[in-house]
């Protein structure tokens, strides 16, 4: 650990909360359908696909049928990125020859890419055409993206509105995400990370030879594209096999700063965008709040268990410091940065190799992600999340006091808890079930390169990431199997559709609801003491589901690195 390591930590924290309003306001000018500076270029086009589909902007949705064009959009992304990988060996822009992909790969790949996962099982210049890179997952980190911030904006307007029946129109919310916040944003970070040096081509890949007279073949492709939606969109899934800690994707200490900054963008600042659609700026500043202190503390204990190390090394007269499975070019500290970031997002791009961190390290990445990813978490999904979680909170805090929970001046009451409860709760049963199943089961087993704890962690993190939907992974074992390929993809269905449906659910019964002003006994929600029952809330409940499973791997592993067994 180092002060200008610290340093970098915080001027990375100091830009992200700069951009947390302006980005925030003008996402709520977006969706609360205000003119921008970006409605004379992109009006015609919006009124244009508006026609063209049939959809009257004008007519909002209630909340089963705006659940129900998601449910059905979704499916259809589905099944065309898996006929795209399926028929592209029959399909240009494939220089290089791919086949076909085997049916259960296909299956995982098409369900990680519709739900904003985007967990890979191949590897993207030895498997995939650049027409399925292109036109199937490109396209699907920008939909599905899309599709979590208006899940997010439907839920918020639950809030806003009263005795209301309708919570928005999908096809509406949908459209002006993705030609107003993903689609400008992404062009505009292309172009710097094509400045910077990351390939964007439609070129055959290339034979080199290295300065020892080796022969290397250099793949190519449009890389700049799909990275700079990846990482805006919490998609995370890298052109290239081994994400960005490929000097490709991620060639300077300049593109590596902008890649982790625009993981967390859109989330952090769609926390200002709830205080403005709900009219309580504070609101959001509190959520904003809550998120960042689990954030940094997070960072900051990664940090220094990759700066300590392993203190078994010393004695040998080498430096504990951990920097195995990490570039030199980035450190440890912009590392374990990304390493928290990437899972606090539903992102799981990597410019580091997570099975290579110590015990403790490791465990930052599965705990951010056995939270829910609520901290920031992925775009929309994460802010979905997070209002789950306040619901619990307000509840808690109802039952203290004896007074029925109120939150935004509507009463919370059974039917939101319960399925508020039902999302939470979700996502520990596939994570621990399908991880139970895999450790004992042979084709679960025979995956694992690594036998006793470590083997352990990799299949909990590998169930953990997939149904968070983050994509990020441990490796040291085999996924592109029939089991894993299937069982995972089930996972991702489980923690994106059993998360989503309960979530509206709730948001259908708030908006219903009238607004009650407040009073003297109203938990004021804004301040320091909220932040804090928050937070306790949301560590006391991922606490209680997962300390069991991670009593078993990392904090098994750690004791047995610091008595000098794991080198």
């Amino acid at each position: 650990m180092t002060l200008n390591g610290w340093i970098q930590i915080a001027i990375y924290f100091v830009v992200l909360t700069a951009l947390v309003v302006p980005l925030g306001r003008y996402m709520a000018r977006i969706f609360e359908g205000e003119r921008t500076f970006l409605t004379p270029v992109l009006g015609p086009v919006e009124r244009g696909l508006y026609r063209l589909a049939g959809v009257d902007e004008t007519r909002d949705q209630h909340w089963i049928t705006y659940t129900v064009a998601m449910l059905l959009f979704n499916a259809a992304g589905f099944l065309c990125v898996y006929a795209l990988m399926r028929f592209q060996g029959l399909l240009p822009l494939n220089p290089a020859g791919m086949s076909a992909v085997a049916p259960d790969l296909t299956f995982n790949t098409a369900v990680s890419f519709s739900t904003n996962t985007n967990w890979q099982n191949y590897g993207g210049e030895s498997t995939l055409s650049y027409l399925t890179q292109m036109v199937g997952l490109t396209t699907q980190n920008f939909v599905s993206a899309a599709t979590g911030i208006a899940l997010a904006v439907a839920l918020i307007r639950a809030f806003a509105r009263t005795s209301a029946k309708t919570v928005g129109n999908f096809w509406v919310d949908l459209t002006r995400c993705t030609l107003y916040v993903l689609l400008p944003l992404s062009i505009v970070a292309a172009l710097v990370l094509v400045w910077q040096g990351v390939p964007q081509n439609l070129g055959a890949y290339v034979d080199a030879t290295t300065l020892e007279g080796a022969k290397q073949v250099l793949s190519q492709g449009p890389a700049a594209s799909q990275i700079a939606i990846k990482q805006l969109g919490t998609n995370g899934g890298g052109f290239w096999n081994a994400n960005s800690a490929v000097p490709y994707e991620n060639p300077t200490p300049l593109s590596n700063f902008l890649e982790v900054l625009y993981i967390l963008l859109i989330s952090a600042a769609l926390t200002h965008t709830f205080g403005r659609m709900v009219k309580d700026e504070r609101q959001g500043w509190a959520l904003y709040a809550a998120m960042s202190v689990i954030f940094l503390a997070l960072v900051a204990f990664s940090y220094w268990a990759e700066g300590s190390g392993n203190p078994n090394f010393a004695s040998l007269g080498l430096d504990p410091a951990n920097m195995e499975g990490k570039e030199v070019r980035f450190g440890i500290a912009n590392s374990s940065l990304w390493e928290v970031a990437t899972t606090a997002a539903s992102n799981g791009s990597v410019n580091s190799m997570h099975d290579s961190y110590t015990p403790l390290g490791g465990m930052m990445a599965l705990i951010m992600m056995q939270l829910g990813e609520i901290i920031y978490g992925g775009v929309g999904s994460g802010l979905y999340g997070m209002l789950l979680m306040v619901i619990v909170a307000v509840f808690v805090a109802g039952l203290m006091v004896g007074r029925t929970p109120e939150y935004l001046g509507k009463k919370i009451e059974a039917k939101e808890v319960k399925m508020a409860m039902l999302g939470i709760l979700i996502l520990p049963l596939s994570m621990l079930a399908f991880t139970a199943a895999a450790v004992v089961l042979p084709f679960g087993v025979s995956s694992m390169a690594n036998a006793g704890p470590h083997g352990f962690s990799e299949a909990l993190y590998l169930y953990t990431s997939q149904t968070a939907n983050n994509g990020s992974a441990f490796a040291g074992m085999t996924g592109n199997t029939l089991w894993y390929n299937t069982t995972g993809g089930i996972a991702m269905l489980i923690g994106r559709y059993f998360v989503i449906v309960p979530m509206m659910a709730v948001a259908g019964s708030l908006v219903a609801k009238k607004i009650v002003p407040a009073s003297t006994g109203t938990f004021p929600t804004h301040g320091g003491l909220f932040v804090g029952l928050l937070v306790g809330v949301i560590l006391i409940v991922g606490g209680l589901t997962f300390f069991p499973a991670l009593a078993l791997g990392p904090i098994v592993e750690h004791f047995a690195m610091m008595a000098g067994q794991l080198f």
